[in-house]
């Protein structure tokens, strides 16, 4: 798969919670579809400017597809669409109305950093993992 083939997440890197999510789906992304980028970082301000993403109203899980980028949780539901395992099955809760579906997802974003912590700067992946990020 060609680098723009990938589809591309952008997440908070200082977030424990989105942290463990990236880490969670690349051992789930059996196909290679997804590069990472965190949000704080020089292609992650890149990508939400070119997009118009006001980080102040998202700031945890964006997916980029294409031309296309989704926010919330029809980013978090796409995503889970790719992974392997029953995991596809979830993209089902996009008949749910958007605006549950991202009370929801935003109660959770409210509050990650006081459930999950917040480190002091963005993960550093490993080797085996640079190749995933942007």
């Amino acid at each position: 798969m060609k680098s723009k083939d990938h589809k591309i997440i952008l997440f908070d890197g200082v977030c424990n919670l989105c942290n463990g999510a990236v880490t969670f789906i690349i051992k789930r992304d059996k196909k290679d579809v997804f590069k990472f980028a965190a949000l704080q970082s020089e292609i992650g301000r890149e990508l939400t400017s070119k997009f118009n993403i006001d980080t102040s109203k998202v700031d945890s899980i964006i997916l980029i597809d294409g031309e296309k980028h989704y926010e919330k949780s029809s980013a978090a539901l796409r995503i889970a669409k790719y992974l392997s395992g029953a995991y596809p099955l979830l993209f089902g809760f996009m008949v749910v109305p958007k605006f549950i579906r991202n009370a929801v997802y935003d109660y959770i974003a409210k509050n990650r950093y006081k459930w999950f912590g917040k480190k002091e700067s963005c993960m550093i992946p490993t080797a085996e993992l640079k190749s995933k990020f942007l």
